[in-house]
């Protein structure tokens, strides 16, 4: 067996670790008493009318999905204001950074990311041999002058991820539009918004203008795993330029996103109640570990997403003494901070169980 040799040097994601698997490990019988907060999942689960719609679904999953998604793409375009020639759907928006990579990456270009940023794009760039430029994030955020300064000839790529994963910060409108005014044509500018559902209204910037008003170069993910709670059947979304999809498209594979990922998604579209309890549970938990953690000594980041980041020291220490008192949170040595991990905002009463374990590991 000889594979490229260049694939042994990849590394590999490390997940939140699921309930089933802390539970073997920990020898712990009852699942249900497990709290996990580790991979910023909708704590209040999915939406009733999209279960209705996964339950309705279940008697065609003989028959293989569209493949387009023509009805899912024409329920989202109305709701963007947007052509449905905009958009494309993946198996999470983490295969739709894999299509971004394949079509743009290769020996002797990069891609510019913020340097504690969603790990995936690392990932995947090095997938297709792309070189990663990590610029540095002043208080955890998105310098967007420096990623201008750090782009090259060989860059192909740039990636915004606003709110951002870890760190849970934002760039400001105003930076974007700098940020967009100045872009070079042979770059394509990827906004990540996986969790903008969740952001105040107030903050939310507006970056598909830019598609709106034909802008070639510029591309924004999103996913229905986070604010939607359907993380379990891995669908997001594209919302590009008609020419920029279709080079996704090229490299997409058939029926990528399923049946009843695209019933769920069409259905969740629809509960607006759903969204507005799921906004309401973040702010309230937000709110409640921005004031409870500071009096144990812990720093924390202002966050805009369903999670927050925060400094425990020794964080992987903190992770597994967390483990062992039922609570699974995400240590961050994976992304360079070691001293840091990373609590998902949960209900009160899982917010509460957390903040009642970190006071016993932090004493």
């Amino acid at each position: 067996m000889k594979a490229k040799e260049w694939i042994s040097d990849l590394r590999v994601y490390e997940p939140g670790k699921p309930i089933e698997e802390v539970a073997r490990e920990l020898g712990f019988d009852d699942i249900a008493s497990i709290v996990k907060v580790a991979s910023n999942e909708n704590e209040l689960g999915p939406s009733p009318m999209a279960i209705e719609a996964m339950q309705e679904s279940i008697a065609q999953m003989h028959r293989y999905p569209d493949g387009g998604a023509f009805y899912l793409k024409r329920k989202l375009a109305d709701k963007l204001d947007i052509d449905p020639e905009h958009l494309l759907f993946g198996c999470g928006s983490n295969e739709l950074i894999v299509f971004l990579c394949h079509v743009f990456l290769g020996q002797g270009t990069n891609l510019v990311m913020g340097a504690t940023a969603f790990a995936v794009y690392f990932l995947a760039a090095a997938m297709y041999q792309g070189e990663v430029v990590r610029v540095p994030m002043p208080e955890h955020t998105h310098d967007l002058d420096a990623m201008l300064a750090a782009i090259t000839p060989a860059t192909r790529l740039v990636v915004i991820c606003n709110p951002n994963n870890p760190t849970g910060t934002m760039v400001s409108q105003a930076a974007i539009d700098r940020f967009v005014e100045q872009l070079p044509d042979h770059v394509v500018a990827v906004f990540d918004e996986a969790y903008i559902e969740v952001m105040p209204e107030d903050r939310k910037p507006d970056v598909l203008k830019y598609i709106r008003a034909g802008k070639e170069n510029v591309i924004v993910l999103r996913t229905f795993s986070k604010a939607y709670g359907l993380a379990g059947l891995r669908i997001g979304y594209a919302i590009g330029h008609p020419e920029l999809i279709g080079l996704l498209n090229k490299v997409r594979q058939p029926f990528n996103v399923s049946g009843m990922a695209q019933a769920a998604a069409m259905a969740a579209l629809d509960d607006v109640a759903h969204l507005v309890e799921t906004r309401a549970m973040v702010f309230e938990g937000l709110a409640f570990f921005e004031r409870e953690l500071p009096r144990l000594g812990i720093t924390t980041v202002p966050s805009v997403a369903n999670f927050i980041l925060v400094k425990t020291g020794n964080g992987r220490a903190v992770f597994q003494a967390l483990q062992k008192r039922k609570v699974i949170v995400r240590p961050m040595d994976p992304y360079g901070l070691p001293d840091h991990i990373r609590i998902t905002i949960g209900t009160p009463e899982q917010n509460q169980t957390v903040l009642d374990a970190l006071k016993e590991v932090m004493a």
